[in-house]
């Protein structure tokens, strides 16, 4: 049965030679194709990679702009950590300028006509600052400075002087009485 089975594959094969062999060719002609298609891909690629790491005429190769981007990276941020201890001086000369005020308008005497009379406090973050008032009177103004230390004053303070202070404390605009 074997013999029987070559002999009539055999017989087959040679019967349609011509087709099997038209067959493998065309296979290999559609293989050639494309292998010669990837070969231009590849030449094309290999082309662009090469100019990326090798430099162009338009900004250098791929490692000049890396080592480039990574130069200004350091330097931006030796700026943030310059900006960040500006930031923090700022923050704590602020705490201790004077920035919450209150003012007291007055008038201390019967015989002048309005409020020109005034008392001011000035205050940084610690309630510590100054507080200053004026006495208008017809004949002379008069003006005293009083140190205010955690909101309070070792000196005696006047009612509208203690007023400007709660009003620098409280943050709230003062208004003339």
């Amino acid at each position: 049965m074997i013999p029987t089975a070559v002999a009539d594959l055999n017989r087959i094969l040679l019967e349609n030679l011509a087709v099997a062999f038209a067959i493998v060719a065309a296979l290999l002609i559609i293989l050639l194709a494309l292998l010669v298609t990837q070969s231009f891909r590849l030449r094309g690629a290999v082309r662009r990679y090469e100019a990326l790491l090798g430099g162009g005429t338009d900004g250098g190769s791929l490692r000049e702009m890396l080592e480039s981007h990574v130069g200004r990276v350091t330097d931006v941020s030796g700026r943030l950590d310059e900006v960040n201890r500006l930031q923090t001086t700022l923050e704590e000369r602020t705490r201790s300028s004077l920035r919450h005020i209150g003012m007291v308008r007055f008038n201390p005497f019967e015989d002048t006509g309005s409020d020109q009379s005034f008392a001011i406090a000035l205050l940084d973050d610690a309630r510590d600052g100054i507080v200053i008032s004026s006495l208008h009177g017809r004949s002379n103004t008069r003006i005293y400075a009083k140190p205010v230390e955690g909101a309070t004053s070792s000196h005696a303070l006047s009612e509208e002087e203690s007023r400007a202070i709660r009003i620098a404390v409280e943050g709230t605009r003062g208004v003339a009485g």
